[in-house]
């Protein structure tokens, strides 16, 4: 009897077959986050063991974290086309939004009130906040932030350091304060709860405002509300001192002044006369004082002028966003009148 012998390209195929197969699990070993297929994962989880975090917990939560492309693809398109200032404004200046935070500081007033005694921030800034992040809790993302991390920790191709000591943060605050760590949903960059902090600014800056033992700001609004007022007194609020003031300014914003720059106060107003931007109201103001110039474009092709001071340039620590922070201060002062207009 014969051997069989298959011929070259049966052996072709199941050779070919036997790398297709290999490389598929190679692939699936990469997705996963088990430390005991991944030495990075298994670093990680060595470095929150010598800080006390028991390893069979850390390797239950790494083993249940689920690499996402979504979340690559949703950074590498994070830059997004640019808005004018009008666009943007649109956004968050809608009168829903505007009653909400009013809403919003009525059912939780005890705490705003605390807020503004304890650290000199205005009940209507920090409710506009959590409006522009979250619109008042309601969405507070639908990613999972232990996959979100993961991923972000182990295969994003210039900052997983940074990334991976968010997801060290989050592991160790999810251990301290005993929530399941895959039960926590947020943005796909990690941000969470009520005001979207990340983990290392939940870690420097949440506080525990209603006295139950714990820093929540997934479900406790009153924590929140104290949170966003202690972030912002850290980075160096000034009680009772102004945001921005408003400015003349040319036709065309001249190219000698660096517009819309998210630093410390920079130009002198002096400085910024040479270029016909000045305040339109210079009562109690110095030639030597430093602000931040701003030049809002709008849809007609004109531009808005202002002045930022030192809260304004606070109010960037949130988010490196000029815009931004203008959309904040704007909501916070519709949110202030229509609360006088109702009392």
């Amino acid at each position: 009897m014969k051997a069989f012998r298959p011929h070259g390209r049966a052996i072709w195929l199941f050779v070919a077959g036997a790398w297709l197969s290999l490389a598929s699990m190679v692939s699936l070993a990469a997705m996963s986050f088990d430390p005991g297929q991944r030495d990075d994962v298994a670093a990680l989880i060595d470095e929150l063991e010598a800080k006390g975090i028991e390893r069979a917990w850390l390797v239950d939560a790494m083993q249940d974290a689920q690499f996402q492309q979504g979340v690559l693809d949703a950074m590498a398109g994070a830059v997004e086309r640019r808005l004018r200032w009008d666009e943007y404004r649109e956004i968050f200046l809608q009168q829903e939004r505007i009653e909400r935070g009013v809403a919003f500081i009525e059912a939780h007033r005890e705490a705003f009130d605390r807020v503004e005694a304890e650290y000199g921030v205005p009940a209507e800034v920090v409710a506009a906040i959590i409006g522009v992040e979250t619109s008042y809790g309601r969405y507070t993302g639908r990613h999972r932030v232990l996959d979100s991390l993961s991923t972000l920790a182990f295969h994003h191709p210039s900052r997983g350091g940074f990334f991976r000591g968010e997801l060290l943060a989050f592991l160790e605050i999810t251990r301290e304060q005993e929530v399941d760590p895959g039960s926590l949903k947020g943005s796909y960059a990690g941000a969470m709860g009520y005001p979207q902090f990340i983990p290392t600014s939940y870690r420097a800056y949440a506080v525990d405002f209603d006295g139950d033992g714990k820093r929540d700001l997934w479900d406790n609004p009153v924590d929140a509300i104290g949170s966003v007022g202690n972030y912002f007194a850290k980075h160096g609020w000034q009680t009772n001192a102004p945001i921005y003031g408003e400015a003349f300014g040319p036709d065309e914003p001249p190219g000698e002044v660096a517009f819309n720059q998210t630093r410390p106060p920079y130009e002198t107003l002096l400085g910024l006369a040479k270029y016909g931007v000045r305040p339109k109201q210079e009562d109690d103001l110095e030639d030597g004082q430093r602000v931040i110039p701003l030049a809002l474009d709008q849809e007609d092709g004109s531009y808005r002028y202002r002045l930022g001071y030192d809260n304004f340039y606070v109010i960037t620590r949130y988010n490196h966003s000029h815009l931004y922070a203008m959309a904040v201060t704007e909501l916070a002062e519709a949110i202030l009148a229509e609360r006088e207009d109702r009392a």
